[in-house]
């Protein structure tokens, strides 16, 4: 029987195969009391399995194939630091000695305190983070109980049924394999990367989370947050992942079959058409020249960036390089290799590199206070942090200067509202220069940006001009803050909508500003890197767009068909309707 189970589309694209059956493997965890005398056996058990699992983490990322993404070893890395997390192993100790609980009941009752601290932070990768940490907890579970930590490398037996769809697919020599599990680690990931999974589909997760982020760096489709998937779908069954729609269609007949068939061979043809648009510049029909930029989070994005033709990285955030450390955030030297590795990867272009965006709800946070934060979007976060702590953020500073001798660096502030704000922040971008003028060391010019992501600062944006080089639109916060939505709460995320009349009016009016004080402006969120508001944007006077990689050449190929001047008074009209969405779609 035909069904679609509904869930979120995180990577682009269709995917048809038989499904490879990962059940979720959480281990069954026995619950009693031990002796005073038993205590420090009861730790050193858990130390030894965490142990273990760090050797087998340390093994995958020194066996990695080079050809494997980026986003891998980054995301191992991850499940490293959070095995060294004291917290966890704090805690645990304490169940274990305070409360004589034994090590698997320990090890839980920590995991479920932690967990419900990553609920309760603000921002959406950080929060699904809580997986990684899951995860983790799982496979030293499993060590403790001496089963299999790795995941079987999936075969597939040939059903004898669904003969029809066997015959709609028999030019295929080697079935295409789609994965469904309840979750996915990144080792997991990398052990199946060897089998070629046509796409992937999991219970759990978000838009950020580890599998969609694998999912679309090797730019194969993806639904995750299908929640029952893998319990509703059966080993080997036929099924679809329609990764434009987050639908998971199974077992479908042979009609629904040859219609995704169709759609997937005409997807196939368009990216081989997109592809050929590498090296075109993004010049309109009526010869507007369009900059399209890439959002990139780690130096090693670059090539990806120059692989599909981005003229320079329009973001660069850099809170990648601060998260799960624990405290210990980069030094100088650190940052410095960082950022240098970004520019140098972009062979000469530029590079706009976002001061560390993170927040008091953060665990990266060393000065996070024991106080509730109710609402932590409106907390201490972004430059506000930066700012109460001057140090952390000169050396920052200090690091992008360097490595603004080395290429061309623009240095972009997140968040600010405030007049005070600005002089406090270029304040310490002129200490910083001084500071490295003392030490002897070489720094090059850069230009200051700002983003505008606060509706306070979209109407103050006259004071903006008069302190920055260049403004970015942070549409991704602009529109969460103008609707009071929270994007990642799905009881409201309905109401998300970039069409808001509100929100539109603070975007043209940010770009009409721009414009007429001969300004550069560039939309860095979501909204850059959709194709069917291309158009919009282009007509408000638009001419710099950043998005993440694998969203350019669609971006570009509507620019390429676009005649700018004719769209003007088409946008004025969308500015002006009560539902632009009408307009548009």
């Amino acid at each position: 029987m035909t069904f679609a189970i509904h869930g979120l589309a995180v990577a682009r694209g269709i995917a048809i195969g038989r499904a490879v059956l990962v059940a979720s493997s959480r281990v069954d965890v026995a619950h009693y009391f031990i002796e005073a005398d038993q205590v420090e056996r009861e730790i050193a058990r858990v130390a030894s399995a965490r142990d273990a699992v760090v050797e087998e983490i340390n093994r995958l990322l020194q066996g990695m194939p080079k050809d494997a993404p980026p986003e891998l070893p980054a995301l191992l890395d991850v499940h490293l630091m959070l095995l060294q997390d004291e917290t966890m192993a704090d805690g645990v100790k304490h169940w274990i000695a305070d409360r004589l609980y034994n090590a698997e009941w320990a090890l839980t009752s920590q995991l479920d305190i932690v967990a419900r601290q990553f609920d309760e932070m603000d921002d959406v990768y950080l929060r699904e983070r809580k997986g990684d940490l899951e995860q983790v907890v799982e496979r030293i579970l499993r060590h403790m109980k001496g089963l299999p930590t790795t995941v079987p490398h999936p075969t597939v037996k040939r059903s004898s049924g669904a003969r029809q769809q066997d015959l709609l697919l028999e030019d295929i020599q080697d079935v295409p394999l789609v994965l469904v599990a309840h979750d996915l680690s990144p080792a997991d990931m990398l052990q199946f990367k060897q089998s070629v999974f046509a796409g992937f589909v999991t219970d759990v997760g978000g838009k950020t989370s580890h599998t969609a982020i694998v999912a679309r760096s090797l730019d194969i489709p993806a639904v995750v947050g299908a929640r029952n998937a893998s319990q509703l779908v059966r080993q080997d069954d036929w099924v679809i992942i329609d990764g434009d729609a987050g639908i998971l269609i199974v077992d479908p007949t042979p009609i629904i079959l040859a219609e995704y068939g169709f759609k997937q061979r005409q997807a196939e043809l368009e990216r081989e058409r997109l592809t050929r648009l590498r090296h075109t510049p993004a010049v309109t029909l009526d010869g507007q020249r369009v900059e399209l930029l890439a959002n990139i989070e780690m130096p090693e994005d670059a090539p990806a960036a120059l692989g599909v033709g981005a003229v320079g990285v329009g973001l660069f955030r850099s809170e990648f390089l601060f998260m799960g450390r624990e405290g210990a955030l980069p030094d100088e030297e650190e940052q410095f290799e960082a950022y240098l590795s970004a520019v140098s990867g972009m062979k000469g272009l530029p590079v706009t590199i976002r001061t560390v965006d993170v927040g008091a709800d953060k665990p990266l946070d060393r000065h996070v206070r024991d106080e509730a934060h109710l609402n932590p979007a409106l907390g201490l976060r972004a430059i506000r942090w930066s700012l109460a702590d001057p140090s952390m953020f000169l050396t920052q500073l200090r690091a992008v200067l360097r490595a603004a001798a080395h290429g061309q660096v623009h240095l972009l502030i997140p968040m600010l509202a405030h007049e005070r704000e600005i002089r406090q922040t270029l304040a310490l971008v002129d200490q910083a220069r001084l500071q490295l003028d003392n030490r002897g060391l070489p720094y090059g010019p850069i230009q200051v940006g700002a983003m505008i992501e606060i509706p306070a600062a979209a109407l103050s944006v006259q004071m903006f001009l008069r302190y920055f080089d260049f403004l970015s639109i942070g549409t991704n916060d602009l529109i969460q803050y103008t609707l009071a939505i929270d994007r990642a709460d799905e009881q409201v995320a309905h109401l998300y909508d970039p069409l808001h009349p509100a929100v539109l009016r603070l975007v043209a009016d940010t770009i009409a500003a721009c414009v007429a004080h001969g300004k550069g402006v560039s939309v860095c969120g979501e909204m850059a890197g959709d194709p069917s508001l291309t158009r919009l944007l282009l007509g408000l006077g638009l001419r710099s767009f950043s998005m993440h990689p694998t969203q350019i050449l669609a971006v570009k190929q509507e620019i390429l068909r676009a005649d700018a001047a004719r769209l003007a008074d088409w946008s004025q009209q969308v500015l002006r309707a009560d539902d632009p969405s009408l307009m548009i779609h």
